[in-house]
């Protein structure tokens, strides 16, 4: 009874949703009365949907847009620009600062949903991030939000203080109680930058070594194990927790956050034969648990650093408890999974755990040597319908395994037995269009514990020689179009726009993909402004054109599908999933569980960071080509 209400509940909210959205189409503004009590305006304005809200009138020149522009910047899916644009109106109307109307929306924020928490996340970080002055002004409403008892709110305002330069007053907060000082342990992790981490290690170190409680000792081991310096010491400190079953976890976690290189042969033997006599202990209904998963992961990095015969020892013991589980992880708005390899030995068993922290549905498929492609060509051909259940997964030999339909913020297991024929096995998300960027591969070796002791990274499964360049920022472009790119090559450009798979959904002159904009006039768009074009590359969510906005479906039977929507009505919905099908997909609204806007862009980030400066600019220089060659 109670999930057929919560079914009908959902149902009536997205008909109300779909309704709004349907009337956002002929662009009339809501009526909304602003002069009636801050409670009927805030119900007014929260019946809306996202689109709705954004066609309710707003300026900065009247005090009464106040609650329209709050109600904009508490909107998880707002767009980063539109959010941006909302917050400076407010400084301006409420004549306090950015940083204020940050730290006042997250403290207002609900915090219930998993967007609610990734909202208040986002804007942490801005906030930390803006100028030093506006930070200094906050000191004192900042000291009062740290001395909250909600712990959320005390770690991002002590993050806060040590930004504005005022860690004594954060500690002394600290020093009132045990809570206060995992607070301030944990707002290590918020920091905006690498100097002010480490600017904080001796503390972590002081209160791992002096904690009077389990909770400070378990945020001591988180905070040092993010803070990147001295490594190899905190290697020293975290692998002697190993032992404690009480800190076995927090250590194990923060031991897979340091880089393999710190790692030290007796001490990892140690460490391994105490892991695996605690898995040969544990209860099998445990061994599925996310804390022993994390530290078998810890215990296959252990196995790398010793000889291979204690090693196969220690794994075989293994084998008699419990299969090998990979971890790999989605990133989010990169479109790539965060683990580029790993390695099974032919034969045998192995779990794979995929988690998608991503905001859009992802899966894995291992294919056979050489067919990642051709897999991911088939599953498209199969669409969301796929095989057996499985969406845009393919009835080919040349699948080894694959996983559902992954939703954002959910994990699904993979169970298989690797091949016996050693090789290099890619493995790809076959979402439309996924697979230029999204896969990895999986090594069958014939002894792994022998491959473990000279590990060879395997070639990458497009030919791509391509490698990590730079993140880059706007900033990192400063002065750079002071010659309006004159003496930058547009021919290498055109190679950049199709090599980085931009082609497959943008086109230029009637060529290319349509699930994002048309770029061949792009320059006459944004009137030559470079760094407005340079910000929508490097940052595709900062702006999403409502056109081109993503929507996440979850229907009834549990199946997610994500794409735009091209049209919906009082029974279907329409939806592109994708730029190379067909036909769109038709979605009864009956069969619709949730439908949620991203305000992530389809677009992933992190597009250009395989590429030098001098490429990205001649890409530039090639979008202005066109378009000048438009106009002749």
């Amino acid at each position: 009874m109670r999930l057929l209400s919560r079914f009908f509940i959902v149902v009536v909210l997205v008909q109300i949703a779909f309704s709004a959205s349907c009337l956002a189409k002929d662009a009339e503004p809501p009526t909304i009365f602003l002069d009636k009590s801050p409670r009927i305006v805030a119900y007014q304005l929260g019946r809306l949907n996202d689109e709705r809200l954004l066609l309710v009138p707003r300026s900065t020149d009247d005090k009464k847009y106040i609650p329209v522009y709050e109600a904009i910047v508490g909107r998880p899916a707002m767009a980063a620009g539109i959010r941006d644009e909302a917050f400076q109106a407010l400084a301006k109307l409420k004549d306090s600062s950015v940083a204020a109307e940050m730290l006042a929306t997250i403290t207002n924020s609900k915090r219930k949903t998993a967007d609610e928490m990734r909202l208040v996340d986002l804007l942490t970080g801005l906030m930390l991030k803006r100028p030093a002055a506006e930070l200094t002004a906050l000191q004192p409403v900042l000291s009062e939000v740290a001395g909250d008892d909600d712990p959320v709110l005390g770690s991002i305002a002590l993050a806060g203080l040590i930004t504005a330069g005022d860690t004594a007053a954060a500690r002394s907060i600290a020093k009132s109680d045990a809570e206060a000082t995992v607070a301030l342990l944990a707002a290590i992790r918020k920091l905006p930058n690498k100097k002010l981490k480490v600017a904080q290690r001796d503390y972590a170190v002081d209160q791992l070594e002096s904690a009077d409680s389990l909770e400070v000792k378990l945020a001591a081991i988180d905070a040092l194990s993010r803070i990147p310096a001295d490594q190899g010491d905190t290697y020293q400190r975290l692998i002697t927790q190993v032992d404690d079953p009480a800190a076995r976890f927090a250590a194990c976690r923060g031991l897979m956050r340091l880089p393999p290189s710190v790692f030290q042969a007796d001490s990892s033997l140690k460490a391994a034969e105490a892991l695996v006599a605690f898995a040969e202990v544990t209860p099998a209904a445990e061994r599925t648990t996310d804390a022993f998963i994390d530290a078998m992961q810890l215990v296959d990095r252990l196995l790398t650093k010793i000889p291979p015969q204690q090693s196969r020892a220690l794994r075989s013991r293994l084998r008699e408890v419990t299969v090998r589980v990979v971890k790999i992880g989605t990133v989010e708005e990169e479109m790539r999974y965060d683990v580029p390899y790993f390695a099974v030995e032919a034969g045998r068993p192995v779990q794979i755990l995929l988690e998608n922290h991503d905001l859009m549905p992802h899966n894995l498929v291992i294919t056979q040597p050489g067919a990642l492609k051709g897999v991911a060509m088939a599953g498209l051909a199969a669409g969301p319908q796929g095989t057996g259940g499985l969406p845009y997964v393919p009835d080919s030999p040349n699948v080894i395994a694959a996983s559902e339909m992954v939703a954002p913020d959910s994990a699904t297991r993979i169970t298989l037995t690797a091949p016996s024929e050693p090789g290099e096995y890619p493995y790809v998300c076959t979402f439309p269009q996924h697979w230029y960027r999204m896969y990895g591969v999986m090594v069958v070796v014939d002894d792994l514990d022998a491959w473990n002791q000279n590990p060879v990274e395997p070639a990458n499964p497009l030919g791509s020689t391509r490698s990590f360049v730079q993140a880059w920022t706007l900033e990192d472009f400063a002065g750079s179009f002071d010659s309006d790119l004159r003496g930058r090559s547009p021919e290498i450009g055109e190679k950049v726009f199709n090599e980085a798979s931009c082609v497959g959904c943008h086109k230029i002159n009637n060529v290319g993909g349509a699930v994002g904009p048309e770029l061949t006039d792009t320059y006459t768009k944004w009137k030559s402004d470079h760094l407005g074009i340079l910000r929508e590359i490097l940052v595709p969510s900062h702006k999403i054109d409502s056109k081109y906005a993503m929507q996440i479906i979850l229907t009834v039977d549990g199946k997610t599908l994500s794409g735009i929507v091209v049209d919906e009505n009082d029974d279907t919905v329409t939806l592109l999933t994708n730029p190379e099908a067909k036909e769109p997909v038709i979605i009864l609204q009956d069969d619709i569980e949730v439908i949620k806007r991203s305000a992530t862009s389809m677009m992933p980030k992190a597009l250009m960071d395989q590429y030098s400066q001098d490429e990205v600019l001649d890409l530039m220089a090639y979008l202005k080509s066109v378009d000048e060659a438009k106009e002749k």
